[in-house]
């Protein structure tokens, strides 16, 4: 089991940068699919980017370019590298870990919602 506690989030110009923070505790994240995925009000929960245990890493089509999934398993910590943030970007954007094969982790629905095992409780990025 893990448990997942995000923080990073917070408000932001159009145009600008933040980064996001997701630890860990409990088992190693070296095991797991890891992901980070947002939550607009009213609209379905979707992927952002996922990064497996080799660290092969995969991004919703819509987010390529600007967003950077990274992670430190010494740390176990997950990262979300936001650039270039604009309203749409506005939303609750949540950890998750999955103990998923590298293949399944990559093959993923990140462009959709997916059900992963551990979720953490957000942080709210809200751009303007």
């Amino acid at each position: 089991h893990v448990q997942l506690v995000e923080s990073g989030g917070g408000s932001v110009q159009v145009g600008g940068s933040l980064r996001l923070s997701c630890v860990a505790s409990g088992d190693t994240i070296g095991r797991y699919c890891m992901g980070w995925f947002r939550q607009i009000p009213d609209k379905e929960r979707e992927g952002v980017a996922g990064i497996s245990s080799d660290g092969s890493t995969v991004y919703a089509d819509s987010l390529k370019g600007r967003f950077t999934i990274s992670k430190d398993n010494a740390k176990k910590s997950v990262y979300l590298q936001m650039n270039n943030l604009k309203p749409d970007d506005t939303a609750l954007y949540h950890c998750a870990a999955d103990r998923a094969y590298d293949y399944a982790c990559m093959a993923g629905n990140w462009d959709g919602d997916q059900n992963f095992g551990y979720w953490g409780q957000g942080t709210q990025v809200t751009v303007s």
